[in-house]
């Protein structure tokens, strides 16, 4: 009988493990150490600090032989930790949310022409739209994607609109370039986004940004829920919700600056 083979490669999970191998207490240790711990053969340890060195994951101490972390992770767990932070200062506050309004929430990034929901807590109600964080939606269909567009550089909005073509997802949607601009004009200046049918029909959303310690936008916070509920008579209310958690996830992240109400 044939036997399956792991599609997992070994070198890349030795490597890893070195890298585990450091902690506050274990700041540098040497090949021979390494290759105690790991129950690895001493030339095999030396080739993969060897290749982690040349990357950049680790660095040698000349005046005593030993390794100790590199720059380079230090530069990937920067990133990690900006999806951490927002993560960390945004699902309370969306929890609060959604018993406030009753309605599905979410945060979302931009990726190019795209947003991507990062975060996601249901409603009672079932609606018709996505079920998974992770799932993208073009911008100009949505308030999140509104709020990201809008917090763009007017050059950097125009390069990505270059050539775009805006796809029509209900009679509603936004596809004519010079119109979307305009649109994103006024949620600029306005400080929120809202979103009547323009993804799909029967449902309607209100978002507003959530800005960093630099005063970036780096996402969007949105209150997702059925036309019913969520149209031009009860927009107020909801839109004050949405802002109200935008400035707190906003001061969790650091930001400082002036909370539009």
């Amino acid at each position: 009988m044939e036997q399956t083979r792991s599609p997992l490669l070994s070198s890349v999970r030795n490597a890893a493990r070195v890298l585990r191998a450091f902690s506050h207490a274990d700041q540098e240790l040497g090949v021979t150490e390494l290759s105690r711990r790991l129950g690895l053969g001493k030339s095999t340890t030396h080739r993969l600090v060897a290749t982690l060195e040349a990357e950049r994951l680790l660095e040698q101490d000349p005046a005593t032989g030993k390794y100790r972390l590199g720059l380079a992770l230090y530069e990937l767990g920067t990133t990690v930790t900006e999806h951490v932070d927002l993560h960390q200062a945004a699902l309370p506050v969306l929890t609060t949310l959604r018993h406030r309004t009753g309605e599905m929430v979410h945060v979302a990034v931009l990726d190019g022409l795209e947003a991507v929901y990062v975060e996601r807590l249901e409603s009672p109600y079932m609606l018709p739209v996505f079920r998974r964080v992770g799932h993208r939606l073009p911008a100009h269909w949505t308030s999140s994607g509104k709020v990201l567009l809008a917090a763009l550089p007017r050059l950097e909005l125009e390069r990505r609109l270059k050539g775009a073509q805006l796809d029509a997802r209900t009679s509603h949607t936004i596809t004519d370039q010079r119109a979307l601009v305009r649109e994103l004009e006024q949620v600029a200046r306005q400080g929120w986004a809202s979103n009547f049918e323009e993804g799909e029909l029967g449902v309607s959303s209100v978002g507003a940004p959530l800005r960093g310690a630099d005063n970036k936008v780096i996402a969007a916070v949105t209150v997702v829920g059925s036309s019913e509920r969520i149209n031009e008579a009860t927009l107020r209310r909801y839109r004050a919700a949405v802002l109200e958690a935008a400035a707190v996830i906003s001061r969790r992240l650091g930001y400082r600056g002036r909370i539009r109400a």
